[in-house]
């Protein structure tokens, strides 16, 4: 009889999460308290409790051929980088692809997961659910906990003092939609991730003037790389990890300021990072430096104080008349239909293995899935991790003894810090690659390059120095794909697709370049029988 799994959320966690269940012959339900899947990357006007909330012209930081699922890539014609509603509709593609919507409850809100009383021998939970008013009990045998960590504002309004005598607006960013309503007004905004530089951007082309503050600052890259490709297909290789995990801290920092400050020097703009030894991520932005150029954005440092109408900053400097301000200073999460004993949330952090298994539990019959931030797309992490648990929940895989996995804990949490820091923005970050090789090495996914390199050079070559995407991870073991290897070697015609939109004459170019190649051999031949003669 096969295992029934509750699936808690319906966002990338929860759809990949359901369609795992169903590779391994489990029995998923997938409670979603919304009408509709898609999690953070469906907008909605509104600000819901309990759920993400996005601005309107949100776009993916990880362009479409590192971001979609390991056996389903995205359409040619997609973007590289999507807006919110084209990854919607690949959602909407993928649920309808893998027949997924049928096991979802939607308006259904998981009030509490707890253990049955025979657990120690069961593993099974009690799952209790809301829908039109009506609770509803069922059994399963394990859980996916997918709701994500990008719901509880974290506002330090303690660290601003002054706050209570300001007179102007402040709100967190996850309450801003679109830059309407902010034309001609002066706009501090607090951070100096993400959605602070898109804010900040947005606002700056409607707002009298625009101030972002920041306590360490940031390398910040554009989405184009070398010869316009994708930066996450040039930075996210295998043999660059390679690089970065051997090289020296000093040669890598060297290394990191060359690369970072090749778009533009990130002192002169005030915004090179104070520690730049950690491996935080950059901020992923197009206009950010042109709108500092245009003097739209001014870049400020930590603020000390605020006055009814003014900000006071560290380095004693003041600006005067802030109507607005926008806490973008990230999240916190919490689990509230888990007991504290299950997952406890301390300093915006828990212990669980691998970011997914509480260690202490008698059965690994439950696992939190996507609560992690690796510096590469979410999308193919939560996919292995889906991957692995599911085996796990089936017993084809196993865990270590709760002394393996604490040991592994803190160790894994010492190695963040020294790559990371301590921020509370840093606590769920790793590595990309080196993480996505784990998981897959637990399944038997990860694939071999010396095998390749002896059975398949040509791939084997495009595996260790091309981009390190999904479909790497379906060329062997379980859930092994017939289309890895294509997908791998068509990617290129997949990324240019969108791009090539206008049609181009063949250059005459390359009859004239080996024209030229042709007289330089001549002479080149010509010389050498010349110099013959004088011997």
């Amino acid at each position: 009889m096969a295992k029934k799994v509750a699936v808690i959320g319906a966002g990338v966690s929860g759809l990949t999460s359901l369609k795992c269940c169903v590779d391994e012959g489990l029995e998923p339900t997938c409670f979603e308290r919304t009408e509709d899947i898609g999690g953070l990357w469906r907008f909605k006007e509104n600000v819901e409790d309990g759920r993400a909330s996005i601005y309107q012209s949100v776009i993916s930081n990880t362009s479409k051929e590192m971001t979609c699922f390991s056996d389903f890539p995205m359409p040619e014609d997609f973007p590289n980088f999507l807006h919110n509603s084209k990854l919607l509709e690949y959602f909407r593609i993928f649920a309808k692809k893998f027949d997924l919507l049928k096991y979802i409850q939607f308006q259904t809100t998981v009030l509490s997961v707890k253990k049955r009383p025979d657990f120690s021998s069961s593993g099974q939970w009690e799952v209790v659910t809301e829908s039109n008013g009506k609770e509803q009990r069922a059994v399963f045998d394990a859980v996916m906990v997918c709701s994500g960590h990008h719901i509880l504002p974290h506002i330090p309004l303690e660290s601003f003092p002054g706050i209570e005598r300001f007179k102007g607006q402040y709100f967190h960013s996850r309450q801003y939609k679109h830059p309407e309503g902010f034309e001609g007004k002066h706009i501090l905004v607090i951070g100096i991730g993400n959605s602070a530089s898109d804010i900040a951007v947005e606002l700056s082309k409607k707002a009298a003037q625009v101030f972002i503050s920041t306590r360490h600052g940031s390398w910040v890259m554009s989405r184009i790389s070398e010869d316009g490709y994708p930066w996450d297909m040039i930075f996210h290789t295998r043999f660059s990890s390679m690089l970065r995990n051997v090289l020296p801290r000093t040669i890598l920092k060297r290394m990191m300021d060359q690369q970072m400050n090749q778009w533009f020097n990130h002192k002169n703009y005030g915004l090179e990072p104070q520690n730049k030894y950690l491996m935080k991520e950059p901020v992923l932005n197009d206009d950010l430096p042109s709108r500092i150029l245009y003097g739209a954005i001014k870049v400020k440092s930590r603020v000390k104080e605020l006055t009814e109408t003014s900000a006071i900053f560290e380095d004693g400097t003041v600006e005067e008349n802030i109507d607005i301000i926008v806490f973008a200073t990230g999240y916190t999460f919490s689990f509230p239909f888990l007991e504290e004993s299950l997952v406890k949330v301390e300093d915006n952090m828990v212990s669980l293995y691998r970011y997914i298994f509480p260690p202490h539990l008698a059965k690994s019959t439950l696992a939190c899935i996507g609560l992690i931030q690796p510096l590469g797309s979410i999308f193919p992490t939560v996919e292995l991790q889906a991957r692995w648990v599911t085996r796990v929940f089936k017993g084809l895989c196993t865990l270590p003894s709760e002394r393996t996995m604490m040991a592994d804990i803190i160790k894994r949490n010492e190695k963040r810090i020294d790559l990371f820091g301590k921020s509370q923005s840093q606590t769920l970050q790793t590595n990309y690659i080196d993480y996505l090789d784990e998981l897959a090495s637990e399944i038997g996914a990860k694939p071999d390059f010396l095998s390749f390199l002896l059975k398949d050079p040509k791939l084997a070559v495009k595996l260790y120095f091309g981009p390190c995407n999904s479909y790497q991870y379906r060329l062997v073991g379980p859930g092994r794909w017939e289309g890895a290897r294509h997908a791998i070697f068509t990617q290129k015609q997949r990324i240019l697709k969108p791009l090539t939109t206008r049609a181009l004459r063949e250059s005459s170019n390359f009859s004239l370049s080996f024209l030229l190649k042709i007289l330089g051999l001549l002479a080149a031949v010509v010389a050498f029988f010349f110099q013959l003669q004088w011997f």
